[in-house]
């Protein structure tokens, strides 16, 4: 029998361990449960603590992005985002603190707040839309309104940036915007207070029909409904998108191209089909096509699944890359015998 001494100590194990689970989007704690449970039942012999085996998506070779001991990081408790110039976010969750890894150096550590993060986390307390704030390189303020400067032309100016997205080689772009608006987010505020101080229900009437017909005649200055309606703006020749009747794109999907979902049709921005998806894959957030729109690949709970039936599993970050004139999609995995985040590369 076990003794009870090491019975309570197991007990608290599993305790930590499912009150940990919740943050962990289930890839750490797997590992980690093991090695605890090894330890205190004595399965890893002679009082030596067993190395777990690499997970089935270890590659070789592969390449070692950060190891985790140099910068007091333990696996379990961070969280990992691939940037988009390649960068890795990473967040500690037991100081709070953010570090920003790049070809072997660190940077950090930062705060939530801090302008080299908030941008990726859009909650930097600006009024400024998400795009606006990640794509500050693309994206200036023109007085009250945007101008968007690409390739060395601008356009706009526009009141609101909604969307947009940058092709990975970086030649290509595509942007939701609205030229112009009835009412500012100062100017409705106001209205707002105005109505509410009114003394009776037939100022607050007043007011309001006022209010509409300075916003009626604001539309009608700006051009009517298509002055304030979300239109496309791009330099890719011939896009047909519509932002009033199709879902969003991305740049995430293939290497080089801008990309929605139609139905379960994957298509360009020109309305050309790409390659189209099988029932049971719709509905995921992270996909992937390949170069020669033969296969796609879908990501989801740390599991890759290809449109060909291969499929990896326990890693995580997908993303596609380019590398010696080829693309990959490339992904992390943690590898327990390293201590450190490994990358692998499948090409694609």
């Amino acid at each position: 029998p076990i003794p009870m001494k090491k019975l309570l100590v197991c007990f608290l194990a599993v305790s930590l361990v499912s009150a940990y689970s919740a943050f962990s989007q289930g890839k750490f704690l797997k590992n980690v449960a093991k090695d605890v449970k090894g330890d205190i039942l004595g399965s890893s012999g002679s009082g030596k603590k067993s190395v777990q085996p690499e997970p089935p998506c270890a590659c070789n070779p592969a390449e070692e992005v950060f190891g985790l001991a140099k910068y007091n990081l333990v696996y379990s408790e961070v969280t990992i985002d691939v940037l988009d110039d390649g960068s890795f976010l990473v967040m500690d969750r037991l100081s709070q603190k953010y570090y920003i890894f790049k070809d072997g150096n660190q940077k950090g550590p930062y705060s939530e707040e801090d302008p080299a993060v908030a941008p990726y986390l859009g909650n930097s307390g600006s009024d400024e839309s998400p795009a606006v704030q990640k794509y500050k390189q693309y994206i200036s303020k023109a007085g009250e309104k945007y101008l968007i400067k690409f390739g060395g032309k601008s356009y706009g100016p526009y009141a609101r940036v909604d969307a947009f997205a940058v092709t990975k080689s970086g030649d290509k772009f595509a942007a939701t915007v609205v030229e112009n608006i009835a009412v500012t987010d100062d100017e409705g505020k106001k209205m707002d207070e105005a109505i509410k101080k009114a003394k009776t229900q037939q100022e607050k009437m007043d007011l309001a029909m006022q209010y509409s017909q300075q916003m009626s005649q604001k539309m009608m200055a700006a051009g009517g409904a298509a002055g304030i309606s979300a239109k496309l703006v791009t330099n890719i020749q011939g896009a047909s998108f519509n932002p009033m009747t199709a879902a969003g794109y991305t740049a995430d999907m293939k290497y080089d191209d801008i990309l929605y979902l139609k139905f379960a049709d994957i298509v360009d921005l020109r309305g050309n089909k790409i390659i189209s998806m099988k029932q049971q894959d719709l509905g995921y957030k992270n996909v992937f096509v390949n170069t020669s729109n033969t296969v796609y690949a879908i990501y989801r709970d740390g599991t890759l699944t290809m449109s060909d039936g291969k499929s990896l599993t326990e890693l995580f970050s997908p993303q596609l890359m380019r590398a010696e004139g080829k693309t990959y999609l490339a992904y992390l995995y943690y590898s327990p015998s390293k201590n450190a985040i490994m990358r692998c590369k499948i090409p694609f």
